[in-house]
């Protein structure tokens, strides 16, 4: 873990935006549009999927994948210009956010200024053409970082970066380096201290290939060297396991129990259940009162929640990486009441510096912070059952995330279809 990582990162909140995909003029003026919203539910950073020119050789779809980048100093024409990204990123911070940008280090197009200028600083075949070291990526090839040339490149664009962002989101980080990760830290601490680092953590049956196939990969233990906050994805499968009946909710949280010894004490997870690379957890659920317990737990979860635009009008579909294909919004199902609330919740001091645990139950998922004389209990019923057992004076409980009351009796409680947060003064 960097040792400068504010504990209160944890009461944050991240939205994240693929900006082609979010309005119908694919672009940043689009967005600026739509910042009030996105203030209103509670952001505290806004991060925007790759903006960067896409290549063109071997483009995946019509328009090609954010992720194939032709040139990391410049705009896509599409997202608009860098003056309407200083007036996104203006605009953003006049409202009380932040911004954050996707990095993408591992790789770029096939076509990329780097591939023309500087073609030593890639992956090759044996018979010299571009390479990946893994996967079906054909629009992207990897830059080879054992040459330390490239090092002092890529710090550059981050500090170029740096004069306008709060912070980054760097994409398949652990396999980089982490010595990399760790000087660039070093350097981009002298531009700006503030910057927020946030790493796409990869799941462990993935780096056990790399691997085994003689390349390496860093556990999410030791990006904390150089992060402030990993994704959830060393449990991810456990999340999805559970959801589609291969593991049970009891497993699931107990790997969510085991984050707790397995990093350093000031570690920040990013609760994100679903995102430009996973499933719309509103298509996984596919029960509108399941899926706001879930919602309500994500919230709960001890780290920095992340929503995926559209997660909050309950959307099923994920836009594609490749093509125009916006998101499918409709007011209809909007669930931004609720997520307004747990986001103002979360704000609260208790979830970032109080001792967190859980409570022992096969079904139904509860949790509590406590800080001092205050407590907060959060039950969660997503196997929809009718009472639980709670260590609770016997008493009358006020739901905050609703107008309604819960009656404990002899240690019992009756149960309903809404997720339930307690505030507790001891």
């Amino acid at each position: 873990m960097a040792k400068q990582t504010p504990n209160y990162l944890r009461n944050y909140m991240i939205y994240q935006v693929f900006v082609r995909q979010h309005t119908p003029t694919h672009d940043f003026k689009g967005l600026i549009k739509d910042l009030d919203r996105i203030q209103s539910l509670g952001t505290d950073v806004v991060y925007l999927l790759p903006f960067h020119p896409i290549g063109k050789k071997d483009r995946k779809g019509e328009v090609g994948s954010p992720y194939a980048i032709y040139d990391y100093y410049a705009i896509d024409a599409l997202n608009g210009s860098l003056d309407d990204f200083k007036l996104l990123v203006e605009e953003t911070h006049k409202r009380g956010m932040k911004i954050m940008m996707d990095i993408v280090f591992n790789h770029t197009s096939r076509d990329s200024i780097l591939t023309q200028k500087n073609p030593h600083w890639f992956y090759k075949k044996a018979d010299g053409t571009f390479a990946n070291r893994v996967g079906d990526w054909s629009d992207i090839t990897d830059l080879n970082l054992d040459n330390r040339e490239i090092w002092t490149y890529l710090i550059d664009v981050l500090k170029y970066w740096a004069q306008y962002v709060d912070g980054f989101r760097c994409d398949v980080a652990p396999l980089l380096p982490i010595d990399f990760w760790l000087e660039a830290r070093k350097s981009l601490d002298l531009v700006n201290p503030n910057l927020i680092w946030l790493t796409e953590s990869v799941e462990y049956g993935f780096i056990k290939y790399l691997r085994d196939i003689g390349y390496d990969a860093s556990t999410d233990s030791q990006m904390y060297q150089a992060f402030d906050i990993a994704y959830d994805y060393d449990i991810f499968s456990f999340m999805d396991g559970y959801l589609n009946g291969k593991n049970t909710l009891e497993r699931y949280l107990y790997e969510l129990w085991r984050q707790e010894v397995t990093y350093p004490k000031n570690y920040v997870k990013l609760r994100s259940f679903e995102n430009h690379d996973q499933e719309r957890i509103a298509k996984k659920v596919n029960d509108p009162e399941k899926l706001l317990q879930m919602t309500a737990l994500q919230f709960f979860l001890k780290g920095t929640t992340m929503l995926y635009a559209g997660q909050e009008h309950q959307v099923m579909h994920r836009p594609s990486l490749f093509e125009f294909d916006l998101v499918p919004w409709d007011k209809e199902k909007s669930i931004e009441p609720l997520i307004k609330k747990l986001a103002k919740l979360k704000k609260a001091k208790i979830f970032s510096e109080g001792v967190y645990n859980f409570v022992e139950t096969k079904h139904i998922a509860v949790l509590s912070y406590q800080l001092n004389s205050e407590k907060m209990l959060g039950i969660f019923n997503l196997e929809n059952l009718r009472t639980l057992k709670v260590d609770l004076p016997d008493g009358i409980y006020q739901n905050l995330l609703s107008e309604n009351t819960y009656v404990v009796e002899e240690g019992l409680m009756n149960l309903s279809n809404e997720p339930i947060i307690f505030h507790i003064k001891l």
